[in-house]
């Protein structure tokens, strides 16, 4: 009971500052992480859950389940077909070429993992987490065409990651058992019943719920909370035949958002609160039960690496991207810095120790708890600072710079957050 107590006081204190603490450079992550280290089991003690016990899976899994399913209803693909330049660069090159950096970094510093668990590593920290540098995608000062590429970017990423991983997981699987049996059946699986089980939620979930709203049949938040339902009911459902259930949560996010565009404006308001009370919980969690008792088996290679997944591995293959685009060199080095390792790298790892339970998956998660935690206030600290610098050279130079171009607003992930 003492850990609801001390989430409660956490997110209630919070709250108590929060207008604030905007004006400074600390974000509610670091408040948050910074809290669960020093209260949990490697700090003060009073915190204690078992990271593979049923609570903390559940946390995961409900967590994980609304930020892909808000993350993909929230991304209009109307509008992103109209301009997809630089999201498109940046998730079409960039994202894999991160994931081949990262792994031939991983295989060469760890000598204990193989080239698929290296591969795994890499995927797992490829997703980008906005809302740790809120500030690059909510300073106005910022044109918004490089806001909203920011913010397309970890609003698919994580979808596009996620199949990536679920193959990784199942041949470090088969490695680790020396035997290719069921290897096949178990990606098939996996992804057909993801995808499968994501389409029946979202496409029919998403046109009863918008013909019944037009019939007036659904009233007040009811509307709110059968959005949350489809949600569910496509994990569960993908779950129920061995699918991968966060796969079918991205998925109808996607069918959902395409069929009943109308209601997902309500659903962005009321997701938000949600999404910010189990974002901040997840973070104490982290900070207590997970980053406190694996940084202290960190080395410095784990260190190492996290400052190379969070520098080199992810700036060079943006700049490589944007090859082309005519944007300023600081527009690029802006682009591939804020790139930060959140809430999807976290659960991510969690899955992977989960499903693996190996001293690969031990690594893997131990680094991966590096890089985000590194990144949580390295990324918070310099966000407002370089979008202002950004900002007003961007303000004084040309009109016609592709960086000036206008490109529709789209909502971005807890923007209290």
């Amino acid at each position: 009971m003492i850990e609801l107590l001390i989430v409660a006081v956490a997110i209630f204190g919070y709250a108590m500052v929060s207008k604030r603490v905007n004006m400074t450079p600390l974000t509610a992550p670091m408040i948050f992480v910074a809290v669960g280290l020093a209260l949990g089991s490697s700090g003060l003690g009073w915190f204690n859950l078992d990271v593979r016990g049923a609570t903390v899976e559940v946390l995961v899994e409900a967590t994980l389940v609304l930020v892909l399913f808000t993350d993909a209803i929230r991304i209009d693909l109307g509008a992103l077909r109209m301009d997809i330049g630089i999201p498109t660069r940046l998730l079409a090159i960039g994202m894999p070429l991160t994931i081949v950096f990262g792994a031939v970094a991983a295989f060469w510093l760890f000598d204990a993992l193989t080239w698929p668990a290296a591969a795994l590593l890499a995927a797992v920290l490829a997703p980008t987490d906005a809302a740790l540098g809120k500030a690059a995608v909510d300073d106005s000062r910022l044109p918004v065409r490089i806001r909203q590429s920011l913010n397309t970017e970890s609003g698919l990423n994580d979808g596009i990651a996620l199949p990536v991983v679920t193959v990784l997981i199942g041949l470090v699987a088969v490695e680790a058992a020396e035997s290719p049996v069921g290897l096949v059946e178990f990606i098939a699986r996996q992804l057909g019943f993801g995808l499968l089980g994501g389409v029946a939620a979202g496409y029919v979930g998403g046109r009863l719920l918008h013909v019944m709203s037009h019939k007036r049949w659904v009233g007040g938040a009811y509307r709110q909370l059968a959005t949350l339902a489809v949600a569910a009911a496509a994990f569960a459902a993908a779950e129920l035949f061995d699918g991968n259930g966060f796969i079918a949560a991205f998925v109808a996010g996607l069918a959902f958002g395409r069929v009943a565009h109308d209601e997902c404006e309500g659903v962005e308001d009321f997701t938000e609160d949600e999404g910010i009370l189990l974002m901040g919980i997840t973070f104490v969690v982290f900070g207590a039960v997970i980053a406190g008792p694996l940084l202290a088996e960190s080395t410095w290679t784990i260190w190492l690496y996290a400052a190379l997944s969070l520098t080199l591995i992810r700036m060079i293959p943006v700049i490589v991207s944007m090859t082309g685009s005519h944007t300023y060199f600081e527009t690029r080095l802006f682009l591939g810095w804020f790139g930060p390792r959140g809430l999807a790298s976290i659960l991510f790892a969690l899955v992977v120790l989960k499903e693996l339970g190996t001293a690969q998956s031990e690594l893997i998660a131990i680094a991966s708890v590096a890089t985000v935690t590194a990144s949580v206030y390295a990324h918070g600290l310099t966000a407002s600072p370089w979008a202002s610098r950004l900002g007003q050279k961007l303000a004084s130079g040309p009109e016609d710079m592709p960086e000036m171009m206008p490109m529709e607003e789209m909502p971005i992930r807890w923007r209290a957050f």
